[in-house]
């Protein structure tokens, strides 16, 4: 192949090259639904109330919100109203849709991410198949109920000695339906915790956009010490 014919090769390859990351860049940033909601995703409790507004951001055919609760028919109005008064649907997943024109008929959706909270019906705190005083130097097992809480992997439980942090227990189930759950903590009876009071808090962490409800927690538990002395004989 003679030099000039390697150049021109080149040249063109470049050339389409070029061509091909334009159009992919352009073909991606049209890829973006022309809608914008007044809020990313919504934390809300069940039973509460919730309202998001989506924008359209060009001339459009119609648009509406598709959803279980509070869906917007197809409307010619630039901006649309997801709106529900009392939502009580935990597994709710509504869009905001839009019918356009580019070089041909496009419809295309934006989903707005909700989270639905429920926080704890009570939160109990026991010994484990124990009652009475503690034994000097045995352990002991305190267990800590939760009922009816979701979603419960935003649940922490708190186990606290006075106003100590003793220890913290998160929960890896992605149900979010509300659930019972049991955080369980084991102590050594020690003769200068006697009178020592204990108790567990159940904590919703919903994120920065989320409301933080103030930790559900159990009465104190006071724990009353027995000591044991070992007794030697002598003959």
């Amino acid at each position: 192949m003679q030099k000039g014919s390697f150049s021109l090769t080149t040249s063109i390859w470049r050339l389409f090259g070029f061509c091909f990351l334009y159009f992919s860049l352009v073909a991606g940033k049209q890829a973006k639904c022309p809608v914008q909601l007044s809020q990313k995703s919504v934390v809300v409790e069940y039973g509460g109330s919730v309202a998001v507004n989506c924008t359209a951001s060009v001339p459009h055919n119609g648009m509406g919100w598709e959803a279980s609760e509070g869906g917007v028919d197809k409307t010619r109005d630039s901006v649309v109203t997801w709106r529900v008064s009392d939502l009580r649907e935990w597994d709710i997943k509504p869009f905001c849709y839009i019918n356009y024109k580019t070089t041909h008929d496009t419809q295309c959706e934006e989903e707005l991410p909700v989270t639905v909270y429920k926080t704890p019906d009570s939160v109990s705190i026991s010994i484990v198949n124990h009652s009475g005083p503690l034994i000097e130097g045995e352990q002991y097992e305190l267990q800590c109920d939760i009922q009816d809480v979701a979603p419960v992997q935003n649940l922490t439980v708190k186990w606290y000695k006075g106003q100590t942090l003793s220890s913290q227990t998160s929960f890896t189930d992605t149900s979010i339906t509300p659930v019972n759950e049991v955080a369980k903590l084991l102590i050594t009876a020690d003769r200068a915790d006697d009178g020592a009071q204990y108790r567990c808090e159940a904590e919703l962490d919903l994120g920065a956009e989320g409301p933080q409800p103030p930790p559900k927690q159990h009465q104190n538990l006071s724990t009353l010490l027995y000591t044991v002395r070992k007794i030697s004989f002598c003959d």
